[in-house]
């Protein structure tokens, strides 16, 4: 496979290999919340800290997600990201390296990025994880309007997905919004309630799949030119006796196949989102400002909305989540509201002056960012048993 090269790389492919194992020191006065539990808060250099935490993390992590400088050769009030291209590939090299020895076999990671770097992130990423393992390239909507200062306003960043094994990976379904709700409905008063109809008809050429239907009217219909009924005739008259095939008010259209919403699993995410399911950078400040925290917010933060998707989709309840460009500490808010386990790394003082009091507020059941969804869910959740306000403490680590 052709790799990527630059001016440090035989260097840089050794760092991950090289870095010292460090201990880390707990710094109790700013620690807060149920001391038992595994969550922590590191402020140091994130390669030092990963490396540090290998032998006991390895294999153990179900996600990483890392929102990592941007290379945008504009200067940051919390980052110094006016890297030359060559350093940046060597930051982020060794980095990966590590991540990647933390993920579970069904692990994934999730690295958000603009298009400065984002297709050289995605050959180093081929490489440490393999060009199999690669899952997707999300689509986000980053800004609710253009920037009329540019030529051609840029509308989104990237979110690269590998897995650590792509056939071991099992994302899961989301739930419906409000308005693909709307689209059950139940206009022949079927006793298993609302649904949804589809076309019934495939892609492509099947020779078992190209029978005649007759409707309930009479009416026959053949599959449209280059498709095929979706299942062979045996299938489909098994449908059509459950009350599954729908033929319209006259029993005259063209079948389309039902899916109640009572035995509906949610719907498969794709890869374009839309700020007004995730949330945008300007929700992402008024959430930080709201915390009372800073009188400035950070240059690109991320909204809790974003995070909280990526979470549904790669981890369940009690699985543990890693961040080591932790920046304002929103990854670790999420996953705490959403009773996830986590491990957050931040070199700078606003791990102090941030996530630390950020995360204090999040302990204590502040109601900012997703608090109020995440209380919805577990409010229409019959099987689930722990509330917001139970959920566990966190623990901030200082790396020596």
């Amino acid at each position: 496979m052709p790799k990527l090269d630059w001016l440090t790389r035989p260097e840089d492919e050794q760092i991950a290999a090289s870095v010292p194992y460090r201990l880390l020191e707990a710094v109790p006065g700013l620690s807060y919340g149920d001391e038992q539990t595994e969550n922590m808060l590191i402020q140091g250099d994130n390669l030092e800290a990963l490396k540090a935490l290998l032998p006991f993390y390895a294999g153990r992590v179900k996600c990483i997600f890392i929102d990592p400088p941007y290379n945008t050769r504009s200067a940051f009030e919390h980052y110094d990201d006016n890297l030359e291209h060559t350093q940046w590939l060597g930051m982020m090299y060794p980095r990966l390296e590590l991540l990647r020895e933390f993920l579970t076999e069904d692990g994934s990671i999730w690295v958000t990025i603009d298009d400065n770097e984002a297709h050289y992130l995605k050959v180093i990423m081929d490489e440490v994880f393999g060009r199999k393992n690669f899952v997707a390239n999300v689509v986000w909507q980053k800004r609710t309007s253009p920037d009329a200062r540019l030529m051609l306003s840029d509308a989104h960043d990237h979110v690269l997905v590998y897995a650590r094994y792509h056939d071991r990976l099992i994302l899961a379904k989301l739930r419906q919004n409000q308005k693909q709700l709307t689209n059950y409905k139940n206009p022949d008063d079927d006793s298993r309630g609302p649904w949804a109809s589809s076309d019934y008809s495939a892609q492509g050429f099947r020779p078992n799949q190209m029978y005649t239907i007759t409707t309930p009217a009479g009416v026959k219909h053949t599959p449209p030119t280059g498709s095929c009924w979706k299942n062979v005739e045996e299938v489909f008259l098994s449908l059509v006796s459950d009350n599954r095939i729908w033929f319209g008010k006259d029993g005259k259209g063209v079948p389309r196949r039902k899916t109640f919403l009572s035995e509906s699993e949610g719907i498969s995410a794709w890869t374009w989102w839309e700020n007004a399911e995730v949330g945008h950078n300007q929700e992402a400040k008024k959430e930080i400002l709201a915390l009372g925290i800073s009188d400035e917010a950070f240059t690109t933060p991320k909204p809790e909305r974003l995070v909280q998707r990526i979470l549904n989709l790669a981890t369940n309840k009690n699985d543990l989540v890693l961040d080591s460009f932790l920046g304002s500490g929103t990854t670790a808010a999420v996953a705490h509201k959403m009773d996830r386990r986590y491990i957050g790394i931040e070199m700078g003082e606003h791990a102090v002056t941030h996530c630390v009091p950020r995360m204090k507020k999040v302990v204590d059941g502040e109601q900012g960012g997703i608090s109020k969804l995440v209380s919805q869910s577990v409010s229409q959740s019959v099987s689930q048993s722990v509330s917001q306000s139970r959920l566990a403490g966190r623990r901030r680590i200082s790396l020596l």
